[in-house]
């Protein structure tokens, strides 16, 4: 009886198969980009002024070996993994619900822009926003400020809900929001505060 080779092929499919499962991912890559371009909208940040990213890998690098796998490999997997598996999910942020509250929130922006520059309101590590230094504010300005504190976060909340629902996942609210709660600081302007993992206030 011949051995069976286990050729680098053979056992890419193997061990790929041996992952299927039925259960669709968070698509972590897809949430990213889906929330900078929701909070870049909601910030009025200019396209033209994005970052362009990394660049594209040198294709001409790749071996004729590696890329000749990789063609069997695809063609495999397209035989042994159902379309409906193999589609990678993307991240709907275009419903009536969410165009609503984004609204809401672009303008409201436009209000707490300042409170954020001079520090008085800052970006939790929940997705939410708080009034951090009351004495920032001048004392007239104070309840008209906690009010687009507490407006703000019900629509945030809301957001993260009505993302979830949107993709017919209520389940990924939880890692929507951590999502969200990473990118609004990561889009925010250099001088604004946020809490780190521990809970400490940092200037960015």
């Amino acid at each position: 009886m011949k051995e069976l080779r286990l050729t680098p092929v053979l056992l890419t499919i193997l061990l790929l198969t041996a992952c299927i499962t039925i259960n669709v991912y968070f698509p972590a890559a897809a949430a990213e980009n889906a929330a900078d371009i929701l909070i870049r909208d909601v910030y009025g940040i200019d396209k033209d002024k994005e970052d362009k990213g990394e660049p594209a890998v040198n294709e001409e690098k790749t071996s004729a070996i590696y890329i000749n796998h990789q063609q069997i490999i695809g063609r495999l997997l397209n035989f042994v993994i159902p379309s409906a598996y193999a589609q990678q999910p993307d991240i709907n942020i275009s419903t009536p619900g969410i165009n609503k509250l984004k609204s809401q929130m672009t303008q409201r922006h436009q209000a707490l822009a300042a409170y954020y520059s001079n520090g008085a309101v800052g970006m939790e590590n929940n997705g939410l926003i708080t009034l951090r230094d009351a004495k920032a504010i001048a004392l007239k300005e104070r309840n008209t400020v906690k009010k687009l504190v507490v407006d703000e976060n019900r629509d945030r909340n809301s957001l993260y809900v009505e993302i979830a629902n949107a993709n017919s996942h209520p389940e990924w609210e939880n890692e929507i929001r951590a999502t969200f709660a990473r990118r609004w600081v990561g889009n925010a302007p250099s001088g604004w505060w946020y809490k780190g993992a521990d809970g400490a206030w940092l200037q960015k």
